[in-house]
């Protein structure tokens, strides 16, 4: 009877996996799929010509940074450098402020 009751008492392996929420298989189903779709995309541009990659690169890097700048929603890390080149560049707010002093006049 104590050799019965001791396999009840311990979970086995299955029951723990039954316990995981849905949720979170899904979320590990999303970042194994990135993975492979990441290992795919970097084989394909290992064999691209690396004058078109630099260019396409450079043109993605510029968007990303110009909507920094101008939504102002970039990561903490990028802080320094937006910050800097916001003074030079418009922005979204200072637009904004601009139209909103020319129409009261």
């Amino acid at each position: 009877m104590t050799i019965l009751a001791a396999a009840t008492a311990a979970p086995t392996a299955l029951e723990k996996l039954k316990q995981i929420p849905p949720a979170f298989w899904m979320k590990v189903g999303i970042g194994v799929l990135v993975v492979v779709v990441a290992v795919f995309v970097l084989r394909k541009v290992a064999a691209m010509n690396k004058v078109v990659l630099t260019v396409a690169a450079l043109i993605v890097m510029s968007m990303v940074g110009f909507n920094w700048i101008y939504e102002r929603n970039e990561p903490a890390w990028a802080t320094p450098v937006v910050e800097k080149l916001s003074g030079f560049f418009p922005s979204k707010a200072v637009l904004d402020k601009n139209r909103h002093a020319n129409a009261i006049h």
